[in-house]
């Protein structure tokens, strides 16, 4: 018995009503005066000590919360509490965060009032980079000991960042790893990244990162208000 098949062509991106939300977040966090963080690395390259340490060095000077990306366990978020607002976001088994956990895990902060909102993405070089978790700044973080090598490898995530995070640099003497090396890779891919050394647990570093959060977040909610008022 022969069947018929039947090809239908769909002109549309299945993930254009994703963007759209995303966007829409987006615009109401610029309104609300939320800087929107998105951390993505592969495991284990200092993501939660990043933030430990960020929060250590405003101590309350700017306003900041974070929501946590692991397939399992509430650990990270459990190492945050002292410091910061945090919401664990826990996929189950999914490589990535969906834009929709984001809203489940914003929804249940105690405020919406924050100058920076932190989102600490699943560990991997690959699934994130494809997501728009409605981020202002997508910032990788790379530590010294995974190798020099890996914006090359996994180029589409460092293509959609706008910064580059080199941790545990303390480590530098006694790894194979050159920072000038990762970076110039990096920068063949996105030649606009913006790179920092930093080491969460002696400091090293951690006000030039502030600094440039905290200067992104004043050119960034000053171009959104020039452009609304054109509009």
């Amino acid at each position: 018995m022969n069947t018929a098949t039947k090809v239908i062509t769909v002109d549309r991106d299945v993930l254009s009503d994703r963007k759209q939300r995303a966007a829409e977040l987006r615009r109401t966090f610029a309104q609300r005066g939320t800087l929107v963080v998105n951390l993505v690395s592969s495991p284990g390259a200092g993501k939660t000590s990043l933030l430990e340490a960020t929060a250590k060095h405003w101590n309350g000077a700017r306003s900041m919360a974070v929501l946590v990306g692991d397939l399992a366990t509430e650990r990270d978020a459990e190492r945050l509490r002292p410091f910061v607002p945090v919401q664990q976001l826990t996929t189950g088994g999914a490589c990535h965060l969906e834009l929709s956990l984001v809203e489940k895990g914003l929804a249940l902060l105690p405020d919406d009032d924050f100058e920076f909102l932190f989102i600490e993405n699943i560990g991997n070089l690959v699934c994130p980079a494809s997501h728009d978790l409605a981020e202002h700044l997508r910032v990788a973080v790379l530590s010294t000991t995974e190798g020099d090598d890996k914006p090359g490898k996994y180029p589409k995530m460092f293509r959609t960042s706008d910064a580059l995070v080199i941790s545990k640099t303390d480590l530098l003497p006694h790894v194979p790893f050159s920072v000038a090396a990762a970076v110039k890779d990096a920068r063949l891919i996105q030649p606009c990244l913006q790179a920092f050394e930093v080491c969460a647990l002696t400091g090293d570093g951690v006000d030039a990162w502030c600094g440039y959060l905290e200067a992104f977040r004043s050119e960034r909610l000053q171009t959104f208000a020039e452009t609304e008022a054109t509009q």
